[in-house]
């Protein structure tokens, strides 16, 4: 493919980027202006490797992997002023996360503008990884083409809103394995213990992994995911959201 991009792609890459609402200056300037070396880098980002080798997402998702955490440091330092390190630092690893990302590709249509060659095409397992690869290197690419994470902010920052505020109602929902661990300690019952088999030989099989989690030595719930770590927190998410309810039912 290398860096030459057709009309039709120029209007693609385009339309998709009026849809973000980055509403700078000179953001839109480049919208209007159709300027090239801004589409080229956008188009970069929008190319999986399986589509070409030489010219694709990897160095800007890789930059972009730090510009994500700087700008969400500075959402959460402009938002939560008082919120102590540990904290910041829980919150930050659940908006930057490959989920996050995941959910956010798919609520912006973001698959409808990546490049992806045949084979990744046909693979239901990767599409995920794709999404999330992809947003990362299309945050890398703003920022390689304004030298800045001010449109970065003004494009998340109205989503990490949302999310921060569900986050902080709920903890347990988006870090239950620390939120099980601190409920299981402040009961003096030790650490939970977490049982991975496999199950499925499949690499990117959503259901290749099941976890059961003891607490105690008895069982408390059980997952499958497509990853250890999955399939964990998961388990986990089961687990303290189970125990909570009881925690509740019995104070009433």
């Amino acid at each position: 493919m290398s860096n030459l991009i057709n009309n039709e792609r120029i209007q693609k890459i385009i339309v998709f980027l009026r849809s973000l609402k980055i509403n700078s200056d000179r953001f839109q300037k480049s919208l209007r202006e159709k300027n090239i070396d801004m589409i080229k880098i956008i188009n970069e980002a929008l190319t999986h490797s399986s589509a070409d080798k030489v010219f694709n997402h990897e160095k800007l998702e890789f930059f972009g992997d730090a510009v994500l955490r700087l700008s969400a440091s500075e959402f959460i330092d402009n938002n939560f002023k008082n919120m102590p390190i540990g904290d910041r630092s829980e919150l930050r690893a659940q908006i930057v996360s490959d989920e996050w990302l995941t959910q956010l590709g798919k609520k912006i249509n973001l698959d409808k503008v990546i490049t992806i060659g045949p084979k990744a095409i046909g693979d239901r397992f990767s599409k995920d990884t794709i999404i999330a690869e992809t947003l990362e290197a299309l945050i890398g690419a703003i920022y390689k083409c304004f030298n800045s994470i001010y449109e970065i902010n003004l494009w998340l920052d109205p989503y990490w809103e949302k999310d921060s505020e569900l986050i902080l109602q709920a903890p347990y929902k988006f870090n239950a394995k620390t939120s099980l661990q601190e409920w299981c300690q402040k009961r003096g019952y030790g650490l939970p213990e977490y049982k991975i088999i496999e199950v499925s030989k499949t690499h990117g099989d959503p259901d290749r992994f099941l976890c059961e989690l003891f607490i105690k030595g008895k069982i408390q719930a059980t997952s499958l995911g497509k990853s250890h770590k999955k399939a964990e927190k998961l388990a986990a998410k089961k687990a303290i959201e189970k125990l909570y309810i009881n925690d509740v039912d019995k104070s009433t």
